[in-house]
């Protein structure tokens, strides 16, 4: 990991750049798989999953006995962790639904807007070098508690063609039972256009590699909403004199062993607390099962030592990092401060890692400093929200002079005259 000494804040974007993840190259691939699945359907899906997961399936559709045989397989201290975390996880996203409330904007005019479950969502859990059952949880919960008539969802197949006995398990456990044995850019395009076994969806969301990313991308563009744009994960990580360097340390790696393509960002006003952060930071490196791919990912990361808090704060609101973890002496203060993150740990006992599992907010965040403009997943997420007005005859004499000089102005004498029509009614 780099240090950098005193940067000027007015060149932080620039040091901090992203390792660029353009899926421009993978384009070509995606609309080849997505045009072959909308021509063909299950046989262009049976096709790719041979292709890309070296499988082939009898069946896309997850039977309940293989709902059945993955309740058994999983461990029950497993079982038990997968209901806390759930259990936290609907308690935070519950209290995001909003009731209706109507609001008189002039006597006899009254508006509201209602949430409303998007009719068909698709999720998309990877399964590839890590079986993320965690993201079933924060992508399932919302989904139900917001109302969608129909949650389906697509992870891929293991060389034996079944799905991770956990995402099953966290699947039941939500309440989702439309389980599709397809992963890649061939399971967001059947979700996008259906097939004779997957029906089309109006919504995908959840992560995945550049080839997924790739595959979301394009099928926005062809009417598919997606949640939002993606790139590899990160960190950042504020310390000061006063926080636990191991702690730090334990951080950096634990956003590192994700990929070769996460990024882990130290930011310190200590120069001493960074040695000794970066040296324990190996050493724990070391004793990982995935000391390889953290250890990539740590040789494209930087540590930058600034003057001050406030200018920890700019190059934190400047970054607009996925997960930013302040683990200083006035955590509290520092939080307030930030403008631009998707999720925000605050104090030396607040890992990301909580987040990412069981303390109860979403670890569906945006990456690659989308967080300046976008949110992370939450029951928002799944529903669209309609306004409603409604107007008495009082509600028309005292609006419709105003709504006939508007309309005059623009020109458009239809919509004057449905106003003038009521009004001398």
């Amino acid at each position: 990991m780099e240090i950098i000494r005193y940067p000027d804040m007015a060149d932080v974007e620039r040091i901090l750049q992203r390792s660029a993840q353009s899926v421009e190259h993978l384009r070509d691939s995606a609309m080849e798989v997505i045009s072959n699945v909308c021509k063909e359907g299950d046989t262009a899906l049976l096709r790719y999953t041979l292709q890309f997961d070296n499988v082939m399936v009898d069946s896309f559709v997850v039977s309940n006995a293989e709902f059945d045989e993955a309740e058994a397989l999983t461990p029950p201290d497993l079982k038990s962790a997968i209901e806390s975390a759930s259990k936290n996880i609907r308690t935070f996203h519950e209290a995001q639904r909003q009731k209706p409330e109507k609001i008189t904007t002039m006597p006899g005019v009254t508006c509201w807007r209602k949430s409303v479950g998007i009719e068909r969502v698709g999720l998309y859990v990877p399964g590839g070098s890590a079986p993320l059952f965690s993201t079933v949880l924060m992508l399932g919960i919302p989904a139900m508690l917001a109302g969608c008539g129909r949650v389906a969802l697509c992870t891929p197949p293991n060389k034996n063609g079944k799905v991770h006995p956990a995402i099953l398990y966290a699947a039941k456990r939500v309440g989702i039972t439309e389980v599709y044995k397809v992963g890649g850019m061939q399971a967001i395009a059947a979700l996008a256009f259906g097939t004779q076994s997957i029906p089309r969806v109006d919504k995908i969301l959840g992560p995945g590699n550049a080839y997924v990313t790739a595959a979301k991308q394009l099928v926005s563009n062809m009417g598919v909403a997606i949640d939002m744009p993606a790139g590899p994960s990160e960190v950042m990580v504020l310390i000061d004199g006063s926080s636990n360097p191991e702690f730090a340390a334990a951080d950096l790696l634990s956003q590192a062993e994700h990929g070769a393509d996460s990024q882990a960002t130290l930011v310190s006003d200590n120069i001493s607390t960074i040695c000794k952060t970066l040296k324990i930071m190996q050493q724990q490196l070391q004793t990982l099962p995935r000391k390889d791919v953290a250890a990539q990912s740590l040789e494209k990361s930087k540590a930058l030592l600034v003057k001050n808090e406030d200018e920890m704060v700019c190059v934190a609101n400047t970054y607009a990092a996925e997960h930013l973890i302040i683990a200083t002496k006035n955590a509290e203060q520092l939080a307030e401060k930030i403008v631009n993150a998707g999720s925000v740990f605050i104090g030396l006992y607040s890992p990301e890692s909580v987040g990412d599992y069981a303390s109860g907010t979403n670890h569906a965040l945006p990456t690659a400093g989308y967080a300046r403009a976008f949110s992370g997943v939450s029951v928002d997420s799944f529903v669209k929200k309609i306004t409603f007005q409604s107007l008495t005859q009082d509600g028309v004499k005292n609006i419709g002079n105003i709504v006939e000089i508007m309309a005059e102005a623009e020109g458009l004498q239809a919509h004057k005259n449905a106003i003038r029509l009521r009004m001398k009614k």
